[in-house]
């Protein structure tokens, strides 16, 4: 049975020993989860008082931006996400014959919906799987969390709702492990933010652990800005949404309709960069600290950045990381990378 017990402040590190040796599908939430409204408001007034501007993309992922970002995927021009779920649904078996049995844990799971694949191949071969999903938004792990109960009774569900780093301490519980990290969530961190979060991930990972890395490749620029500025408005109504949370729990007091999505790709950095354009004068109040911050019409902030990679570059950029790329899976336009990494022999980097 699915226990939703939301109220669960776990302390990862102790007794998840005992979660693991139940029977029950459950969901717990940390307290770094992103619901916390204290977080919320102390990281809206920091990215707010930074030059430029720029908010924390984990924000967007409240109940109603995971609903948008799942409309996202499947909009034509956004191609990221059925590229993705074509390698893994071809590769899958590939990937269950060299990583053996193993608990399957996801960053960044959301609806698990390309998690499916991996799933199927895992149960082709054992009897019973267990999935340990790790995402902020508690809304998308309960959705998830039901739905794969229902298609894979022999599926064992662990939903996190956490922040990706807190869940580094259930590695060494639930070895050997498969960490997957799909949809080239990586590339919304920064190259430092990149490079320190890998290390340190390669540092949890034992000997027998894989992880499986999925990476958004270099392309046209037509394509990229495509996929970000949907026909339909998708997107735009995505980054609006974080300012709709910000009013209803913030009290930002902000006219959404003056709000304009902007999504351009900047060549030297190789990243999509998306902001929120304020199309006339307007202050934001974050009543809950006091602060005020006025902000010019024409006035850009930035919600979420998409690094794009260089496949030449990938097996020194892991190796740096301390992480040994075992194998490489790709589409035919070679689009989009699924990278299967183990941790360096000799370990971590320095």
């Amino acid at each position: 049975m699915l226990n939703t017990d939301s109220s669960v402040h776990c302390a990862l590190a102790d007794g998840y020993q005992a979660v693991l040796a139940g029977d029950r599908n459950i969901v717990l939430r940390t307290t770094g989860a992103a619901g916390s409204f204290l977080d919320f408001a102390h990281s809206v007034a920091a990215g707010l008082s930074r030059r430029p501007r720029t908010l924390e993309c984990r924000f967007l992922y409240d109940a109603r931006g995971s609903e948008l970002y799942e409309k996202i995927t499947a909009q034509p021009e956004y191609y990221p996400t059925r590229t993705e779920a074509g390698i893994l649904a071809r590769e899958a078996p590939r990937l269950r014959s060299l990583c053996g049995p193993a608990t399957l844990l996801e960053f960044g799971s959301g609806s698990s919906a390309k998690t499916k694949h991996l799933l199927d191949a895992w149960l082709a071969v054992d009897f019973q799987v267990r999935y340990i999903p790790v995402d902020v938004s508690e809304s998308a792990l309960l959705q998830a969390n039901r739905a794969i109960s229902e298609r894979h009774p022999r599926v064992r569900v662990i939903g996190i709702n956490s922040t990706y780093e807190e869940a580094f301490a259930l590695l060494p519980d639930a070895s050997p492990t498969l960490v997957i990290f799909l949809g080239s969530s990586i590339g919304n961190f920064t190259e430092a933010e990149a490079v320190g979060f890998l290390r340190r991930l390669a540092a949890s990972l034992g000997p027998e652990d894989k992880f499986l890395l999925g990476l958004d490749l270099v392309k046209e620029p037509a394509i990229l800005e495509a996929a970000y500025n949907d026909a339909a408005g998708v997107t735009a109504a995505f980054t609006r949404n974080l300012f709709a949370r910000m009013n209803r729990e913030l009290g930002c007091r902000l006219d959404l309709a003056s709000i304009e999505h902007i999504a351009r790709w900047h060549p030297e950095r190789r990243q999509m960069e998306i902001f929120a354009r304020f199309n006339q004068p307007q202050t934001i109040h974050v009543r809950a600290l006091g602060m005020r911050f006025p902000i010019d019409a024409g006035e850009e902030i930035q919600v979420e950045i998409s690094r794009k990679f260089d496949p030449a570059a990938l097996p020194e950029w892991c190796a740096a990381c301390g992480l040994t790329l075992r194998e490489t899976f790709t589409d035919d336009n070679r689009w989009f990378a699924l990278l299967l990494l183990e941790k360096t022999a000799t370990g971590s980097a320095s």
